[in-house]
């Protein structure tokens, strides 16, 4: 008898879960952050670790829980999509459609499921490649705490 091995990309694995209303790991989120121009500003590691241009660590999500790099925690992003500061309160939220909204409800912008980011406008600001929307919190995570949509 002989034995085959399948590799499966992990975003496909994510797409799988997610279409199967399963909660997705944050291992399988592996994403490229880019600007509005195409520039690469940063990456998200497939271990939730946030990385600036440079490759420096910025900071870390695990389990919805955001920490700077130091380690200290920042916030969180519940699975329900709300954001919260290190306090507790609540700053905003991202959809199940990707809209991005701040603490008044206000939309903010949008991750499209192609990953592309947009402003409360509709102009494209940004992208994340790799992004599936099982990835939504991760991305969001990354939005709202280390390169604000206000930035753009």
């Amino acid at each position: 008898m002989t034995h085959r091995q399948i590799v499966i990309p992990l975003a496909l694995v994510a797409l799988l879960i997610a279409a199967a209303g399963g909660v997705v790991a944050q291992e399988a989120c592996s994403l490229t952050v880019r600007n509005g121009s195409g520039s690469t500003v940063g990456r998200v590691d497939s271990n939730g670790t946030f990385r600036n241009s440079s490759g420096s660590t910025i900071g870390r999500f695990d389990r919805g829980t955001v920490r700077n790099s130091s380690g200290s925690t920042v916030g969180r992003v519940d699975s329900n999509g709300t954001i919260r500061n290190g306090s507790g309160s609540t700053i905003g939220r991202v959809d199940s459609n990707g809209t991005l909204r701040n603490s008044s409800g206000s939309t903010v912008g949008r991750i499209d499921d192609n990953g592309t980011v947009r402003n409360s406008s509709g102009s494209t600001v940004g992208r994340f490649d790799g992004y599936v929307p099982a990835c939504r919190n991760i991305a969001a995570a990354y939005l709202f705490f280390f390169e604000p949509l206000y930035n753009y």
